[in-house]
């Protein structure tokens, strides 16, 4: 059996074809029930995101073109519609793919952490559709111990490359105290969304968001345990908010000299940070003359971008040195208890066949049978028995001249040429 990858993403294929061939997740039980009707599969775990479609998969070493085929069929695509983008990979190559989804390596982000939680949900629930075997066990919680130790031993995901994770680490230089502030969020779409979950997993705990729309506002308040407002009610809570953070689609400034000036007064003159990540600017840039404001727009985030990229860049050379050296371990390891499941099929069966055997001797002993016979048919047809199939097989490769499996047979029983 190998280990099978299959998919595309965004490295390989538009945005067009991605969104052809992704799982919705309410439509995995049927794709598990078809993935398993195949008899070239025999266990399967399914990776869908909106970056990348992905089959991990315990196969037949010749099932990759039914696997395509599959795929088509599926997805009700033209024949050969995704095949230019499909990437495919076979034992150490797809082990070494997987090692690299799943520490970051692959993604559109450097180094993100949020691949990692998403390969082991998509485990999850291969286990949950009775889709993973012992094989694909195995082999995934292998793979999630050395994305653990890319983690521990670089710095890949150390560094902020992206406006929402630049913004925080910028906070977290300012304030040494971080989880003690209250983050005032202007905004809730993605970015500022980001910057929410971000500043969570800093712990910090107290948040006020507010939006045109108050709707969006509740609903990502009720994610991160704030509270919500709409924008005319802003100038009332500003001066609560340790940290602003602003990302909207206004097209004129939301916040002026003179609402900051009146919050200022109320705070007793107490700093405030804020990080306007809105193109066009959601605050006056006269806001950055007063005192006890630090005021950094996306311009400012930018050289810590840069920098976050280099250090990550830097990061993932050393990570995929790592992952090239534990991809052959994860495989050797594989190929070993595949070696331990051969052999204990092999050893049951032989054990099956002497007890029918010696069952059978001992009835004809009892039945008066001379032992000599008896003993002597026991060992003929234990031999006879034990050989029938492997007999099979070596004359039909014989007649297909296929040499490679009769010197492999040669090595299992250990014979010799006859000098």
């Amino acid at each position: 059996m190998a280990f099978i990858s299959l998919g595309l993403n965004h490295h390989c294929a538009p945005v067009d074809i991605r969104e052809r061939a992704a799982f919705n997740e309410s439509d995995l039980p049927r794709a598990f029930e078809a993935l398993k009707a195949l008899p070239e599969i025999n266990e399967a775990v399914i990776l869908s995101t909106c970056n990348r479609t992905e089959l991990y998969l315990d196969a037949n070493g010749q099932a990759m073109d039914r696997l395509v085929t599959w795929m088509h069929e599926y997805f009700g695509a033209e024949a050969n519609e995704f095949t230019p983008y499909l990437l495919k990979f076979q034992d150490t190559d797809a082990v070494q793919h997987l090692l690299q989804v799943c520490a970051g390596l692959d993604s559109l982000v450097l180094g993100e952490p949020q691949i990692f939680g998403q390969v082991k949900h998509a485990f999850a629930v291969g286990q949950a559709q009775g889709a993973v075997g012992p094989e694909l066990n195995n082999l995934f919680q292998q793979v999630f111990a050395v994305a653990k130790q890319v983690r521990t031993e670089t710095e890949i995901g150390a560094n902020p490359v992206s406006v929402a994770y630049a913004a925080v680490h910028l906070s977290k230089k300012i304030f040494a105290d971080i989880h003690k502030k209250r983050a005032l969020l202007i905004g809730a779409g993605e970015t500022i969304e980001l910057v929410g979950r971000h500043l969570q997993s800093q712990g910090v705990t107290q948040f006020i968001i507010a939006n045109r729309s108050i709707e969006r506002a509740q609903k990502l308040a009720e994610e991160l345990g704030g509270e919500a407002l709409t924008l005319p009610e802003l100038p009332s809570v500003l001066h609560r908010g340790d940290m602003v953070f602003s990302s909207t689609a206004s097209p004129l400034p939301i916040l002026g000299k003179g609402a900051v000036e009146t919050a200022l007064r109320k705070r007793k003159n107490e700093p405030m940070l804020m990080i306007d990540i809105a193109v066009p600017r959601d605050i006056e840039a006269e806001v950055k003359g007063l005192d006890d404001v630090l005021l950094y727009t996306v311009d400012d985030l930018a050289g810590i971008i840069d920098a976050g990229r280099a250090a990550r860049e830097a990061a993932a050379q050393k990570a995929r040195e790592i992952i090239k050296t534990e991809a052959q371990t994860v495989v050797a390891k594989m190929r070993a208890n595949s070696a331990k499941s051969v052999i204990k099929h092999a050893r049951a069966q032989a054990q099956a066949l002497q007890n029918d055997e010696l069952e059978r001797a001992r009835a004809k002993l009892q039945a008066g049978e001379r032992p000599e016979y008896v003993i002597d048919e026991l060992a003929h047809r234990l031999v006879q028995k034990f050989m029938h199939k492997p007999s099979q097989a070596m004359s039909a490769a014989a007649l297909k001249q296929d040499f490679e499996f009769l010197d492999n047979a040669k090595t299992l029983f250990g014979l010799q040429d006859p000098e």
